[in-house]
């Protein structure tokens, strides 16, 4: 019989616990995971009670609550607060998300357990390693790939229903929450490229100014880089923004047919 262990210092243990001031009467408790490369300890889960009438109304806010009047050393991303630029993206109350855009009232625990995006090594605290992920996203090539010159005195121009296409495409901010709710990412990350990067694919592919759609989708023809959603939908549930990968990903599934069959 196959027993399975987990690696050396990935046993998530009780952590500590920071009571909320004395007096606090609207209190929201926070279960934060912990870990840091520096002390080779296991990692912990520390727990937070936060005065919510002294607090913002995002898990950001409590976030940043926590690390400037109670305990500096956590670590997490943040930097717009308006749900542009996917910093804070994060694992909140069991579903992938930005800590800025969820509301603590809307978060469903009594005891908000907050985690790392899944599956993505960590750098620290709730800072996923996105190393990976960045060089997926490059290996696209995401800019307007063209053969003929442009024109001498204009932008390349498209019209008003060229440009619906990208709509649901190009609002994307890459915040990982995606394709690290997706299984066939965290079992073949290594050579499917996910949900967020095959979206901004279809995205450079549905531009009309773009020329080099033959060359992208002999890029993507993989068994692995393509081929690995099942469609399952985990990234469309939990995109932060709205968009649909897994529609996405079928576009580009049928221009392959389309191309087979041509």
């Amino acid at each position: 019989m196959a027993e399975f262990t987990l690696p050396k210092n990935s046993k998530v243990q009780k952590g500590r616990h920071f009571p909320a001031p004395e007096g606090a009467k609207r209190v929201r408790t926070f279960k934060i995971y912990r870990w840091t490369p520096d002390d080779g300890e296991n990692p912990r889960l520390d727990t937070y009670d936060v005065d919510l009438d002294r607090c913002g109304p995002m898990v950001l806010d409590a976030l940043i609550k926590i690390k400037n009047e109670v305990d500096p050393t956590l670590t997490f991303r943040r930097s717009c607060r308006e749900g542009i630029c996917g910093s804070c993206a994060m694992n909140i109350d069991g579903s992938n998300t930005l800590a800025c855009t969820r509301a603590i009232e809307d978060c469903g625990k009594k005891d908000v357990p907050i985690y790392p995006l899944p599956h993505m090594p960590v750098v620290k605290d709730l800072v996923p390693d996105l190393t990976h992920f960045y060089a997926q996203y490059a290996s696209i090539k995401p800019w307007i790939r063209t053969q003929s010159a442009p024109p001498p005195d204009r932008e390349r121009l498209q019209s008003p229903e060229e440009r619906k296409h990208l709509d649901g495409l190009y609002e994307c901010i890459l915040c990982a929450c995606c394709s690290t709710s997706c299984p066939s990412y965290w079992w073949n990350g290594d050579r499917y490229l996910g949900p967020a990067i095959l979206l901004q694919a279809y995205r450079w592919i549905a531009d009309s100014r773009d020329e080099d759609t033959g060359a992208r989708l002999d890029e993507l023809e993989d068994p692995f880089r393509l081929y690995r959603c099942h469609t399952i939908m985990n990234c469309t549930r939990t995109c932060p923004k709205g968009l649909n990968p897994a529609k996405a990903i079928a576009e580009i599934k049928k221009l392959m047919i389309q191309r087979r069959g041509a």
